[in-house]
């Protein structure tokens, strides 16, 4: 009999997250520890998702029973870049409720998180990932694992019948899907899929839990939540990009260094991004906009500081699938390093079910608004609109 592809509990690890919510975290705990921050949630398809508040609720509750065990800290210990106290650290940390509000409100389910940066940090990436197994539950209760499972290997028959051996070669994918999955059980099984057949393209995951599970590569490095915070943790707003990047470099001193460009667009990025930072760190990660026309803007950038290209590594991680990735990869070949995250197209494609857009971004860092504009007009997300035209005004950033 086929599997379902649901279980009881949706989170059942502290380390079932994303791996750049644990390098952020440490490096919160040494530079930021008592620093407060606003998030909230968004459904941007506009979704009603008031009927699952209730169940949404109680997976959240369980999150606290969450606690690090000797095995799973043995693993952490491995990771070159975690220190000693980041890890007694983690092994103390539980999740609290106080930092928590789930409502409805205006007729939308409402998620609020207000606290410690350091004691709200984790619960982006579970909250999202519960929210998107509880609607699929209830919407598409008897979908199966080998639904899920078939839709994988059909993707990669087709990469295997358009690439040719020597891209298949090249070609690296990791999966980036936990936040918005369609199951626990279904990125589980569509990581272990990809590990067992097709070990030749795939690289690792960035779920830490998975990546312990099947001895894989943990990938990640930051988020736009690093770049943000520090528009109110830095001196001045114009060096809040700096600020960010210089803070990383000491954090982990070379290791972990591929940098998020588009927090308020990559030509603002860039301007930042000087000889110091492009040879510190190994690449950049492209998260929306167009992304040839984003990789062509990196590698002129690098050639103008008078640094080839081919040392560099460009990480894609917006809305990937397979043929996408694949024309990415021919357009830049031989030209600059390149590297595949994909999410939603990984874990939450079950024919015939729509995979969810949501989010769960910080809104306020140290009791002030802060932005992410992005290169892509409908990711702009601040709660202040006085603030975004300041921060456009500031970075020359066109309305």
């Amino acid at each position: 009999m086929s599997e379902s592809a649901f279980a009881d509990r949706i989170v059942q690890n502290l380390l079932d997250t994303d791996l750049y919510k644990l390098s952020m975290m440490q490096a919160v705990l040494h530079n930021y520890p008592n620093v407060d921050v606003e998030w909230e949630f968004r459904c941007r398809n506009s979704e009603d998702l008031r009927p699952y508040l209730k169940e949404i609720r109680h997976q959240i509750e369980q999150l606290c029973d969450l606690s690090l065990s000797v095995e799973e800290t043995g693993f952490l210990e491995r990771i070159t870049f975690m220190k000693p106290d980041f890890l007694r650290f983690l092994g103390l940390f539980r999740f609290n409720l106080r930092y928590v509000q789930t409502s409805i409100e205006n007729d939308e389910l409402t998620i609020r998180l207000a606290g410690p940066w350091l004691h709200v940090i984790l619960f982006e990436v579970p909250i999202l990932a519960i929210v998107s197994e509880v609607r699929n539950r209830y919407r598409n209760p008897n979908t199966l694992l080998v639904q899920a499972r078939d839709q994988l290997y059909r993707k990669f028959d087709w990469l295997t019948a358009s690439a040719t051996p020597d891209e298949l070669a090249e070609l690296k994918v990791a999966d980036f899907g936990t936040r918005r999955r369609f199951s626990f059980a279904v990125q589980e099984d569509v990581v272990s899929v990809l590990k067992k057949d097709f070990p030749g393209q795939f690289v690792g995951t960035s779920n830490v839990h998975l990546a312990r599970k099947f001895d894989l590569k943990p990938l990640g490095t930051m988020a736009h939540e690093w770049i943000m915070a520090h528009q109110q943790l830095g001196p001045r707003l114009i060096d809040s990009q700096i600020a960010a990047l210089d803070c990383w470099v000491r954090e982990y001193r070379g290791l972990l260094g591929i940098a998020l460009t588009d927090c308020i667009t990559t030509d603002a990025f860039l301007g930042d991004f000087d000889l110091f930072f492009a040879k510190l760190f190994d690449g950049l990660r492209h998260d929306s906009g167009d992304p040839v026309q984003w990789a062509e803007k990196c590698i002129k950038h690098y050639q103008k500081l008078g640094i080839d290209p081919m040392t560099k590594t460009l990480v894609f991680s917006d809305g990937l699938n397979l043929p996408k990735a694949l024309e990415i990869f021919r357009a830049l070949r031989g030209r600059i390093n390149v590297s595949f995250g994909i999410g939603t197209n990984l874990t939450a494609d079950v024919p015939g079910i729509e995979p969810m857009s949501i989010v769960l971004k910080m809104t306020a860092c140290a009791g002030q608004p802060v932005a992410k504009i992005s290169d892509e007009p409908g990711k702009t997300q601040c709660k202040d609109p006085e603030f975004v035209s300041y921060l456009r005004h500031v970075f020359k950033v066109p309305a």
